[in-house]
């Protein structure tokens, strides 16, 4: 019998504050505009990446640089009215939802109501404003703020290869004309790898420097209460995992190299993706780190997300002390996923990340994605929960903003984090998760409390059970009863392979009241 691990509810000390929005997701802007996304597994997939990859081009006209475009498949665009899509949105506001992605490098935001039939040259997208103005009301029904980037591609630049800022000047006066706002944006996304965002050939971290500031002058004049947020880098990590590792210095612009560029400007969130990985659909590239179902309870796997932000740290330490970091793009893996984000199986990570990154001063956490790909909150076919949404919405509804030192080291088989209890002075969340696929692990907790456990039938299953009893939406999509199951005090047993959400409202805690 696994001894249990003590746990103190009323001297649990506060460690710092995330935002009401720390739990956000991402609506890619190629999802609204409709286009080339990520092809889903299957037959069609699978022979494509039987197939040698072809060379790496400047681009095939409607999917990224240097990438196969077999690839990816044509997607319609999203329908934001969606009664399911937005009543599932809504249960995890306030949060923030992004709408950005690489496509948002190279989208064209046309002048009037009658776009263009295709992209004009050096774009790849065209956002109509009908469709901009669906992401505006759509936010504001489901209780979210915008947050974005803006289009940094050939398109945007002068014949000397300079970022100008006049589509940008049209979208945002357009956004403010339709009654929405933009709260926070970076200026590119990732442009750790620019040359795959579209900018102009040669682009380099002195000619980002330069654009960076046009811009940064731009926003204060023009959106003076929008966030700048930056760089928005992406693959770097001190592991030897990292997934940009692979790519030269031709290629990668390395965050250090790009704040340092962008003096004296100044950013007020230092922003990052992290990425543990590729998906199975990158692998021919041979550059990228690949991982295995297999792997995903791994201690090593599951703290690739602090190998990233100690990284950053360095960077945001030197550039921007003090600076809250936003994590604003992660999710298994790069690539729209691998097949086990479906499942329960990544309901650890996706848990374990955000306990994790709570406790380290990172202030916002956006999910990639709410909808598209396997990587998604939601099934893009069915708009089904997948098992990541049910642990979201015990997150929304069960962890308050206030960061609490649980008091147990990181170890298999216990991550034991702790929250403020939402909505109840006094009250303490202690999430546990056991990642041992065989042993159990235990808590002693001096305070009788209501417990939410998920468990599956299999860890690779799609569905997912809250207290023994599998999650789905009623007939007509009613919510199903998300209430705990009662725990004298005392010894908590925590089963392997389970997490639980162990919520003690009379904690008598100082710091929660």
């Amino acid at each position: 019998m696994a001894q249990p691990l003590p746990l103190k509810p009323a001297d649990m000390p506060k460690v710092g504050m995330v935002d009401e929005c720390y739990q956000s997701y991402n609506v890619e802007m190629l999802e609204v505009t409709g286009g080339k996304y990520w092809r889903p597994y299957g037959p069609a997939l699978e022979a494509a990446l039987r197939q040698p990859a072809p060379a790496p081009a400047a681009s095939s006209g409607d999917t990224p640089a240097g990438m196969n475009p077999a690839l990816y498949e044509y997607r319609p665009p999203i329908d934001l009215t969606n009664p399911r899509l937005r009543k599932l949105a809504a249960a995890l506001g306030p949060a923030y939802v992004r709408v950005s992605g690489t496509w948002a490098n190279t989208t064209y935001f046309p002048e009037t109501e009658q776009a263009p039939a295709t992209p004009p040259a050096g774009f790849m997208g065209v956002l109509t404003q009908q469709l901009w103005k669906g992401v505006i009301d759509f936010a504001k029904a489901v209780d979210a703020e915008i947050v974005t980037s803006f289009a940094t591609g050939q398109g945007t630049s002068d014949a000397a290869g300079v970022w100008t800022a006049d589509l940008a000047k049209r979208w945002l006066a357009f956004t403010c004309a339709a009654g929405g706002r933009i709260a926070a944006a970076e200026w590119m996304n990732e442009p750790t790898l620019a040359a795959m965002g579209g900018v102009p050939q040669g682009y380099d971290a002195a000619a980002y420097g330069r654009d960076f500031e046009i811009f940064h002058a731009f926003a204060r004049q023009a959106a003076p209460d929008m966030l700048i947020l930056g760089p928005g880098s992406v693959g770097e990590s001190t592991g030897d995992w990292a997934v940009a590792a692979g790519y030269g210095s031709d290629v990668l612009l390395k965050a250090r190299d790009l704040m340092a560029a962008i003096r004296p400007t100044h950013v007020d969130g230092f922003s990052y993706h992290h990425y543990g990985a590729v998906s199975r659909r990158c692998i021919s590239t041979g550059r990228w780190t690949q991982t295995t179902p297999e792997a995903a309870l791994t201690e090593d796997w599951l703290g690739r997300t602090d190998q990233t932000l100690a990284f950053y740290r360095q960077v945001r330490d030197e550039f921007e002390p003090g600076k809250p970091f936003w994590l604003t793009e992660t999710a298994d893996a790069a690539c729209g996923g691998n097949p086990w984000a479906n499942t329960f199986l990544d309901t650890f990570r996706y848990l374990d990340q955000l306990g994790r990154l709570a406790n380290q001063d990172v202030r916002v956490v956006a999910h990639n994605t709410l909808v598209a790909s396997d990587y998604g909150l939601l099934n893009d076919k069915t708009l089904e929960p997948k098992p990541n949404y049910w642990a979201a919405l015990l997150w929304r509804r069960l962890m308050g903003p206030t960061v609490l030192e649980a008091g147990v080291p990181i170890h298999e088989g216990a991550h034991v984090y702790a929250h403020c209890l939402r909505g109840t002075p006094g009250g303490i969340l202690v999430l546990a998760i056991n990642n041992s696929r065989t042993q159990p692990s235990a808590l002693d907790i001096p305070k009788a409390a209501d417990g939410y456990t998920l468990t599956a039938p299999q860890l690779e299953s799609a569905r997912v059970r809250l207290n023994g009893q599998e999650l789905r939406l009623g007939a007509q999509d009613e919510f199903p009863d998300l209430q705990g199951s009662h725990i004298p005090a005392g010894r908590v047993e925590i089963a392997p392979a389970s997490i639980a959400f162990l919520a003690v409202p009379e904690a008598g805690n100082a710091a929660c009241s």
